[in-house]
């Protein structure tokens, strides 16, 4: 087994993005990212990772520039103010293929969502070495009734069905 590296919370990120009209970026320092990585010969040789994001940081919320929706108008962040993501299992498929594959809650709805999962590379930042990993995979908004605010679609606003999950993650030693 190669080393064991754990999260480090305070470099970690997410972002949901749904196609043309919502950016949500959650910044780990807002957020809980729990998880450890053993990597051995620049290959991820196993991953349990868990991420709670609070949707209800305003701080953490971006607009895109043409347009007003944000992450609000698909979840009542005051009722459900966290998502969620627990892995259950990792597959290495080959040098640079990987899954994680895990539970996604959101709006009190949990479903099975695999994602793909990327080495980036090492980093060193004040004597301490870093690994650095990129997670990604597609949700159907429907699965977790997210629904659109109507008056953006009557704007002529179109909403996709899919949103991007996208996790920038740092481990260290």
């Amino acid at each position: 087994m190669g080393t064991k590296w754990t999260i480090d919370s305070e470099q970690s990120d997410v972002l949901i993005k749904n196609k043309h009209s919502i950016v949500a970026y959650l910044a780990g320092a807002n957020n809980k990212f729990k998880g450890n990585v053993a990597i051995k010969d620049d290959r991820i040789e196993e991953a349990n990772i868990e991420f709670s994001l609070n949707v209800n940081n305003n701080e953490s919320k971006l607009e895109l520039m043409d347009t007003h929706l944000k992450i609000n108008d698909f979840i009542d962040t005051n009722e459900y103010p966290l998502i969620n993501f627990k892995s259950t299992s990792f597959q290495k498929v080959n040098k640079n293929i990987n899954f994680l594959k895990g539970n996604l809650t959101i709006k009190n709805i949990t479903k099975v969502i695999e994602l793909d999962t990327e080495f980036i590379g090492y980093s060193f930042y004040n004597g301490i070495k870093k690994a650095s990993f990129e997670v990604k995979g597609m949700i159907n908004r429907k699965d977790f009734d997210l629904k659109s605010n109507a008056i953006y679609q009557m704007r002529g606003i179109a909403t996709g069905q899919d949103l991007l999950l996208e996790a920038n993650l740092e481990f260290k030693v």
